[in-house]
């Protein structure tokens, strides 16, 4: 309570001083961890369902895994829509809409009886509900946080791992009793949470604390002026100029009046206006629906390449873990062991990466590129191993260095480095939307590439060099941010000309003619005594 002001506007927006670092943000987070386990923790378990679609459906492995792929491109392309809206109507209403869209198309999907039918329940309605749940929440989250943002969201950013542990054998035992029609009624009956974690997103506002003061009266300063102006007015001003009626601006009738202007205090416009603010007299400042000046930051558009390379290397290892594991002639339930190590190993990356950045050793930027550097190197490790439990360590490391990855890259954009908290919420939307061309493009990629090879450690190889580019990328933010490739000699040279330019526009013109009208009168005098 020490940060918020006591007065709240009728749409119950709390107002701050500054970033609270805690209080309502504590509620806000836990409403993002359950936002988390009902859309992406949703979307890593449905593989569970293939081969039931597949059999019931009797279409191809390919036709069944483009209802997720849909999904996720929908999801990801329509985050600039969704950060239009949070905007226009507030965070609150609009991921209690997603959440209804979600369930309502995850329900609607378990009476569908074609893939087609499929593609559009899940694939757009309920892949426009999980934008309009996630980008909002992960926005408003990184608003209540400061100095312990980068913790805070990613251990909230956890749902989705522990969702991965809670509904695959929870979905997959249900299934074989009720079948994969309730199974999945009942999934997007709980889905239909994410509009009670939405309730819980309770706006909020950081406006500084102005406090209005009167400066105190100094007799001296205005003797010292009036002193000037009489001085001036006796050098200018002639006996019959006065006598013929005819006022100058600085005679002594005009003195009083000049300095009565000059010696008022005017209150500064900020304090006024959250005066007239607060008695209603001043209509709001419009807001900025999508803030499209990020584009014009060369930093913005460096990171925004690094989230479209590094996207190409997040889905490849968990599709191809287990096929690579069988073409080592690894059991199928032991290769499943993988995907465990990785969710668990996950988990404490996500943790891990979130106290290192809290504690802040060097600048984030360069902390979040050592770990794409790491996972890099993990990517690149999977074709030489030759077992199972060479495959199990490659799994764990790659899971840890996904997870500094995965759970830090979206808040990093809230960094000064990125665009600043100011501007986040315009930077998530247009950063999701980038990124989705990679989402829609790396796994077919991958998969082309398995074809081609007839090895699946390809995959693996073309997902690092991606993962290299993005490390180049991001490389180049702070520098792009910074603009040090400026010349820094030029513009000094145009910055001291108009200082001096400055200089001679301060100076009084009456001053200029006092001196003028000295000089004139000491040659008439030297011309007299000559």
């Amino acid at each position: 309570m020490t940060a918020m002001e006591t007065s709240r506007t009728c749409t119950n927006v709390k107002v701050y001083t500054k970033v609270p670092d805690g209080g309502w943000g504590w509620v806000v987070a836990f409403a993002f961890f359950f936002v988390e386990v009902f859309t992406y923790g949703v979307v890593k378990t449905f593989g569970v369902f293939f081969s039931e679609l597949i059999t019931y459906f009797e279409e191809s492995n390919s036709r069944i895994s483009w209802i997720i792929s849909i999904c996720v491109f929908v999801m990801t392309f329509t985050a600039p829509l969704s950060t239009v809206l949070s905007n226009r109507f507030g965070h609150r209403p609009v991921v209690m809409a997603g959440g209804f869209l979600v369930s309502i198309g995850m329900v609607t999907a378990s009476f569908a009886r074609s893939v087609d039918e499929m593609y559009l329940t899940i694939g757009l309605i309920s892949g426009l509900g999980y934008s309009l749940s996630f980008i909002p929440t992960v926005t408003i989250l990184s608003q209540y946080f400061d100095k312990k943002r980068s913790l805070v969201t990613a251990v909230a950013s956890t749902g989705e791992c522990c969702a991965v542990f809670a509904f695959a054998p929870a979905i997959t035992a249900l299934k074989d009793h009720l079948g994969w029609r309730h199974s999945l009624l009942l999934v997007g009956v709980l889905q239909f949470n994410i509009v009670v974690c939405g309730s819980l997103l309770r706006p909020m506002k950081i406006q500084k604390k102005l406090q209005v003061e009167d400066t105190p009266k100094n007799p001296k300063k205005e003797c010292v002026e009036t002193e000037y102006i009489l001085e001036n007015e006796k050098t200018l001003t002639s006996i019959n100029s006065i006598d013929s009626g005819v006022e100058i601006a600085t005679s002594p009738q005009k003195v009083n009046e000049n300095l009565k202007p000059e010696t008022k205090y005017v209150a500064p416009r900020e304090n006024s206006q959250m005066m007239e603010e607060a008695r209603g007299t001043v209509a709001k400042p419009k807001v900025t629906l999508l803030d499209f000046s990020i584009l014009k930051n060369c930093g913005f558009i460096c990171y925004a390449l690094f989230g479209l390379f590094a996207t190409l290397a997040f889905f490849a290892p968990s599709l191809y873990i287990i096929p690579l594991g069988i073409s080592l002639d690894i059991d199928k339930d032991h290769s499943a062991y993988m995907l465990s190590a990785m969710a668990i190993a996950e988990v404490f990356g996500r943790i891990g990466a979130g106290w290192i950045l809290n504690k802040k050793p060097i600048r984030r930027i360069y902390i979040e590129l050592i770990f794409v550097v790491l996972l890099c190197l993990a990517l690149i490790s999977f074709p030489f191993a030759t077992e199972f439990w060479g495959l199990m360590v490659c799994s764990a490391f790659f899971g840890c260095m996904l997870g500094t990855v995965a759970g830090t890259h979206i808040p990093m954009l809230a960094d000064d480095d990125v665009v600043g908290i100011e501007k986040m919420s315009s930077a998530v939307g247009v950063y999701v939307f980038i990124q989705s061309i990679a989402g829609l493009a790396g796994p077919p990629l991958g998969g082309v590439l398995v074809d081609q090879t007839q090895n699946y450690g390809s995959a693996f190889y073309s997902c690092a060099i991606g993962m290299a580019l993005a490390a180049i990328c991001l490389a180049l933010v702070r520098p792009c941010k910074k603009g040090l490739c400026r010349r820094k000699p030029k513009q000094s040279i145009v910055e001291g000309a108009h200082n001096e330019k400055k200089v001679f526009e301060d100076v009084p013109d009456d001053f200029l003619e006092m001196d003028f009208c000295k000089s004139e009168g000491s040659v008439h005098r030297n011309e007299i005594n000559f």
